[in-house]
């Protein structure tokens, strides 16, 4: 059997990281600017995270959701704390995929309606919405599911206005900042906008955070910088630092009831481990204010660069705007400079997202090679 091939590859065979850096199987080192779509959140193999884990799988690395498992309880504990929704509740999945197919399941069972929703260039993993959100043929010939769903662009609030007012749309669902997109941020104006549409027609509002959460902005979830309180919040990617892991974090206002939600290896054991070591470290090595500075300082020292038209993003989720596409970009900073950095549907956006313990003095490899090349 071989691999159902899906994914352009590098010809590259990782074998080995540590903390901002990866290794290959020849021992060659490369600093990590990507992360894996931002899923490595506190560095690669921290001390923290592999003590936790390798505790727990000499415990039991996994059994079912069927009976009481206390790690679950300490990570919404520490999640409610740390985000600042102490009152919301935690659903624990797998992926950012079931995090946001159960947040539409929940939107449907609130208000009994069954039109979503979202914004073009948005992402909500392998969904019903992805199809909505590509343009690849093959996908949407697969799957029909965009009957219900509505897309607009970011900013248009009139127009989402004007859908709601029928009162029959479940869920409007947005991304704190928009990533494979291109790295858009919808705007604290816009995104109040919307909650208060969405309470004036008993909508629910959702909050993608699978890839802007988890402190990569500088605050825990990209949408804190507007003033909202979204009612249901998906989450994923940095929350387990390379685990499988997911949730919903769900407003008090809905009610849970036996059956409503499933899910096989959501919140077993070895999960619980990975989340509640990635909340202690980013709290301990008070990561979210790292992310910020060093984000701001590599913005700082590229705003001269001639060649990047734009900046867009907060703290460590980051997209320069080239004016050419930057695939050969990309190439020359992992072949001459061994920097892994991430591409995005927009051809001229070169994507940022390294772990969050990231130094200045690695943002400095970065900048200098980039300058070097353009």
């Amino acid at each position: 059997m071989k691999n159902y091939k899906v994914y352009p590859l590098f010809d590259i065979t990782i074998e080995k990281g540590e903390g901002n850096y990866v290794y290959d199987t020849d021992g060659e080192k490369y600093l990590d600017f990507y992360g894996g779509h931002a899923v490595i959140s506190i560095g690669h193999s921290h001390p923290t995270y592999v003590k936790a884990l390798t505790e727990q799988v000499s415990k039991i690395g996994f059994y079912s959701n069927s009976v009481v498992i206390p790690q679950q309880e300490e990570l919404s504990e520490k999640l409610g704390k740390l985000s600042g929704y102490e009152d919301y509740n935690l659903f624990l999945c797998n992926s950012g995929a079931e995090a946001n197919e159960n947040a539409l399941k929940l939107a449907s069972f609130q208000n009994g309606r069954r039109k979503v929703i979202a914004f073009k260039n948005g992402f909500h993993g392998r969904t019903s919405l992805a199809v909505a959100a590509t343009d690849n043929p093959k996908i949407q010939a697969a799957v029909n599911f965009t009957d219900n769903i509505q897309l607009f662009e970011l900013g248009d609030l009139e127009g989402v206005k004007d859908a709601l007012a029928a009162k029959d749309v479940a869920c409007v669902i947005i991304e704190g900042i928009q990533g494979i997109g291109g790295i858009n941020d919808p705007g604290a104006e816009f995104l109040e906008g919307l909650e208060e549409a969405c309470r004036a027609t008993d909508t629910v509002f959702i909050l993608d955070e699978v890839q802007s959460g988890y402190g990569r902005t500088g605050k825990f979830f990209a949408h804190q910088y507007a003033n909202i309180q979204p009612d249901i919040i998906t989450i994923a990617k940095g929350m387990g630092n390379g685990f499988p892991i997911g949730g919903v974090v769900i407003t008090p206002k809905f009610e849970a009831s036996f059956g409503q939600l499933g899910t096989t290896f959501g919140g077993n054991h070895l999960a619980c481990a990975a989340g509640n070591a990635v909340l202690d470290v980013i709290k301990d090595e008070d990561l979210m204010t790292n992310a910020t500075e060093i984000g701001d300082y590599i913005l700082s020292e590229l705003e001269g660069v001639s060649a990047i038209k734009s900046a867009r993003g907060k703290g460590l989720l980051l997209g320069l705007v080239f004016d050419e596409p930057v695939k050969e970009l990309r190439g020359e900073l992992l072949k001459k400079y061994k920097i892994f950095t991430g591409a995005a549907t927009d051809p001229k956006v070169l994507r940022l997202l390294p772990p969050m313990t990231v130094t200045k003095a690695d943002a400095d490899i970065l900048i200098n090679a980039i300058k070097e090349l353009v």
